[in-house]
């Protein structure tokens, strides 16, 4: 038997989860509910009484009056292109499992109405094949921010895949001893910035590459050094991809590519126009494969002019390409 005194709950409930501005239920609806799906009888003037109550309370109640009034909840906390876009975020990412994605959907749907809830289903196409299968991830999120919030070291493994696909341990199978700064959503994934004591440097790894949940050591963390900004160090597009020299790089872009730059550094980034056709621009990037890489997709259309290290490097690495691929052609 349900308390009668939780009557004004069950009443909310409802009208929470069964009413919008397009579905109102009338004084005797909400009465036939209550009574038929918790056995609670009600009058109709308890209706209106219970409904001021929650009003004065706060919670935003309109009624559209008539010789049966009726009722509806015209808002909530998250408005219904808010959750849409809540859901589509959660059934595009790459770190969140196909189960784990359709399990919070679920849940956020419960912040609207039933018939709204239809609405907000992700009408996004995404690539099954990207979503992760090992729902162990959230436990390692969860572990390195409980690790940075106690200022203490972690050890964990860490792994890659071979040409089996199947998972190698990096570092001899040794576990890597971290102090975390940060976690970092970059690219689709989430990364754990901090100080190695492997490479006696910062550096960034990827959660979902780490083989089971990480070992939270007593030994408290390396310090940051004093100058150290996390959002500087992330800044960059290309620092994610660790133990890579970091510095400045001066860009010619032809005018066309503007829209990517800002794409992928923002808008604060130095340009200076350099002739009617090309720009330049200051950027701050890993000298790694991954920043040569994207480069390498624009061709001719942007070259680099400084420092003269990087430039040589770059140029390196296209010629061996060449060259491989002329190997493979004889």
């Amino acid at each position: 038997m349900i308390e009668p005194r939780a009557r004004i709950l069950y009443l909310l409930s409802i009208l929470e989860r069964q009413t919008d501005e397009a579905h109102p239920l009338s004084t005797n609806e909400l009465i036939a509910l209550l009574r038929d799906t918790y056995g609670i009888p009600m009058h109709r003037t308890t209706v209106k009484s219970d409904i001021t109550v929650l009003q004065n309370y706060g919670i935003d109640i309109e009624e559209i009056r008539s010789k049966n009034n009726q009722y509806y909840v015209p808002s909530r906390l998250f408005e219904l292109p808010e959750l849409k876009l809540l859901c589509d975020a959660v059934e595009s990412s790459k770190f969140i499992t196909e189960k784990k994605s359709a399990q919070l959907i679920e849940k956020l749907a419960t912040l609207t109405s039933v018939h709204q809830a239809q609405e907000i289903q992700p009408k996004l196409y995404t690539d099954s094949g990207v979503k992760p299968t090992n729902e162990h991830v959230y436990y390692i999120l969860d572990t390195v921010q409980q690790a940075i919030r106690l200022e203490k070291k972690v050890s964990f493994l860490y792994f890659e895949y071979d040409v089996s696909k199947e998972k190698h341990l990096k570092n001899d199978g040794k576990p890597y001893i971290f102090s975390p700064y940060a976690s970092v959503w970059n690219g689709d994934f989430y990364y754990m910035l901090g100080y190695c004591d492997k490479h006696c440097g910062i550096g960034a790894y990827r959660m979902d590459r780490i083989l089971c949940t990480p070992q939270i050591l007593e030994e408290n963390a390396v310090p940051a050094p004093p100058d150290f900004s996390v959002g500087k160090y992330t800044k960059s597009a290309f620092q994610m991809y660790g133990g890579h020299e970091e510095c400045t790089v001066e860009l010619r872009c032809e005018n066309s590519l503007m829209k990517f730059i800002i794409d992928k550094f923002s808008e604060d980034v130095e340009i200076t126009q350099r002739d009617t056709n090309s720009f330049c621009v200051r950027v701050d990037v890993a000298l790694s494969p991954p920043f040569y890489g994207w480069m390498f997709g624009f061709g001719k259309k942007m070259q680099i002019l400084s420092p003269v290290h990087a430039k040589a490097e770059y140029t390196a690495m296209a010629r061996a390409v060449l060259e491989e691929d002329t190997t493979l052609e004889d």
